[in-house]
């Protein structure tokens, strides 16, 4: 049976149907989680934890929301139909800028999560060589953008190289040699273009230094945050990211829900990897979630130059360490 009462944060949006309901509960406080819109065994974490069981032993009544393929990054959240949303730390600056009110609360990816890929038959082996040469990417927005501007600034390519805006079509364009490399997410886009018959090399955005971006995190509005409640629910992130990692197979098999095509060998083997790719990109040296301030005022100020922000925004107003001091209390 459904929860009889519950605790509502902020104002809950529709029902998804890939959604985890609490039960068993007498009293729980009602969360709605803002994901990307298609289903993916990168959210596994957060699939886990609803199917383990972890959100209802923590008093959460979780609803996992995947977005409308129309749907904003931002926009269920604005609308007080979403608590939190899943989304970069760069992505929320900028949203920021255009008037929303969203603030980082923990950071997942504490490594940045785009590279450079490039054909190994196209002879680039480093930033260098890249000089003089076309780089695909989605669009003038997200990560990609955003780590392709950063690496060139660190690297001195500036104006030296150039960008064709692809759409998603990265295997075609290097296949029909339309660019010469691409930018992609380091924990899928390699995994799928060595599926798709590519022979490629990667090349990360620094040689080892952090670049002046904050990766995908947990973000709410700045008055819909409640430390109290939201370490429960980072905590359950965390369990499940441990069972991810002990066994990834439980994993897959969960997320199968979700991803049916995970039935399929093939896609099950390609998706064991983009997991074990995804969980790297969580490892950090400190406590799970910890915020960077370096890092964030470094980005406040490389998006600022970069003409990606529509206005002023602090770094010290766009994240929050309140929920991981409530975690370590």
């Amino acid at each position: 049976m459904l929860a009889l009462t519950a605790c509502t944060i902020g104002n809950t949006g529709k029902t998804d149907v890939n959604s985890e309901q609490n039960t068993g509960k007498a009293s729980a406080t009602k969360l709605t989680v803002g994901l990307t819109y298609i289903p993916d065994i990168q959210f596994s974490p957060l699939y886990v934890a609803a199917a383990k069981g972890y959100f209802q032993e923590a008093g959460l009544d979780v609803n996992l929301r995947h977005h409308g393929p129309q749907e904003t990054l931002f926009g269920a959240l604005q609308a007080g139909e979403e608590d939190i949303v899943f989304a970069g730390g760069d992505e929320m600056m900028q949203a920021r800028s255009t008037g929303i009110d969203v603030v980082n609360w923990a950071t997942m990816y504490q490594q940045y999560p785009v590279l450079l890929i490039a054909p190994k038959a196209a002879q680039i082996k480093s930033w260098s060589d890249l000089a003089g040469k076309k780089v695909g990417l989605p669009g003038p927005y997200g990560e990609n953008y955003y780590g392709l501007l950063a690496a060139l600034q660190i690297h001195g390519l500036t104006d030296k190289v150039q960008i064709e805006f692809i759409g998603y079509t990265q295997a075609a364009a290097l296949q029909a040699k339309r660019v010469d490399a691409i930018i992609g997410f380091a924990n899928n886009d390699p995994i799928a273009l060595r599926n798709a018959g590519l022979d490629v090399v990667n090349i990360g955005l620094t040689d080892g230094t952090q670049p002046p971006l904050v990766g995908v995190g947990f973000g709410s509005m700045s008055n819909n945050i409640h430390p109290e409640v939201y370490h429960k629910f980072l905590h359950c992130i965390e369990r499940a990211v441990q069972e991810a990692s002990a066994d990834p197979e439980t994993v897959l098999t969960i997320t199968e829900k979700y991803v049916p095509s995970l039935s399929e060998a093939t896609a099950r083997k390609n998706a064991r990897e983009v997991l074990q790719e995804t969980l790297r990109l969580y490892r950090g040296t400190g406590e799970f979630g910890q915020q960077n301030p370096t890092i964030w005022k470094q980005m406040a100020k490389f998006l600022a130059e970069n003409n990606i922000l529509e206005g002023p925004v602090a770094a010290e107003e766009s994240y929050t360490t309140a929920v991981l001091t409530a975690a370590s209390n």
